[in-house]
């Protein structure tokens, strides 16, 4: 007999996009643990393209950031989206800035569907509050600061996802919810 958390695991058939979901929006929106929640449900694996970066330069993204520079990261982040096409369907959890390089957007667009999270500054403050893994945060942890970059990014998340969802309040399963949803409508 099945436990529940067995029966509410559904095989990689009742994934319910018929391309890789790619999750974008901004650092401590949401994306790492709707991933997760979406994989663990679907049976999926996840690429988080910051991990896979890391795992790729062989150090961490303040290290690349501080030995190579911004521009240098961003390369490899296109890198990680060109290599979708060979990855199959999987849940993608894209870093907070990918979405500012064309070439990126292309590659997204070209493997995926994309549903961009978000959150209010307050919430994702709370959220990283505690993570020294963010490089653009760095001595900027405030409210004000997570609010201005946002409004900078805001239209170009908006422009290039297929749908939005608000996490601001939401527990993860929620999210994924919402996020299942969304298709099926």
């Amino acid at each position: 007999m099945n436990t529940p958390q067995e029966s509410s695991k559904r095989s990689q058939g009742d994934f319910p996009f018929s391309k890789t979901l790619i999750l974008i929006g901004f650092m401590g929106a949401g994306k790492t643990s709707a991933a997760s929640c979406l994989a663990e449900r679907f049976a999926l694996q996840v690429i988080e393209t910051d991990q896979e970066i890391v795992l790729r330069e062989g150090m961490s993204i303040p290290e690349i950031f501080s030995t190579h520079g911004e521009t240098y990261f961003r390369d490899r982040e296109t890198e990680v989206f060109r290599d979708l096409k060979e990855s199959g369907p999987v849940i993608v959890s894209a870093g907070g800035g990918a979405v500012l390089r064309d070439e990126n957007v292309k590659y997204m667009k070209a493997n995926g569907v994309i549903v961009l999270l978000t959150a209010s500054p307050a919430a994702i403050l709370e959220r990283v509050r505690d993570n020294r893994d963010r490089p653009l945060l760095n001595g900027k942890m405030n409210e004000e600061y997570i609010s201005a970059l946002m409004e900078k990014r805001r239209a170009r998340y908006e422009e290039v996802a297929d749908h939005i969802i608000d996490t601001t309040g939401k527990t993860i399963p929620e999210v994924c919810d919402l996020i299942i949803s969304a298709f099926h409508t």
